[in-house]
């Protein structure tokens, strides 16, 4: 098995945690609804526990990349789907380019080792 593939795996469940937690933010009404507010709470610790794993074998720079960009695809479109927010052209442009920074990172990058 490749090194990075569970180094990937972990950042993959750091990613998936931290929209999970920014969705149940979203719920929690500033903090005024307590289950929302716990979710959040142990989503976000799960995250960056998972985040401090990947570290292990990503670079900081790379995995906070991958991590944030990723997170914020990834909620815009949970945002549209379930909380029903539009996203406008120059948002969906913001969005592809930040997909197209991710993968640029993975394939073309020497910063981690494929």
């Amino acid at each position: 098995m490749h090194p990075l593939l569970p180094a990937y795996g972990v950042l993959g469940a750091a990613i998936v945690l931290e929209v999970i937690g920014t969705s149940f933010l979203h719920k929690s009404e500033q903090f005024t609804r307590l289950a929302p507010t716990l979710a959040m709470a142990v989503c976000y610790l799960g995250s960056f526990y998972f985040l401090s794993l990947a570290l292990r074998t990503i670079p900081v720079g790379i995995a906070y990349a991958i991590w944030s960009g990723l997170g914020i695809v990834l909620i815009s479109t949970i945002g549209w789907l379930i909380f029903r927010q539009t996203l406008d052209l120059a948002a969906l442009i913001g969005l592809g380019f930040i997909i197209t920074g991710v993968i640029v990172i993975n394939v073309f990058s020497k910063s981690i080792g494929h």
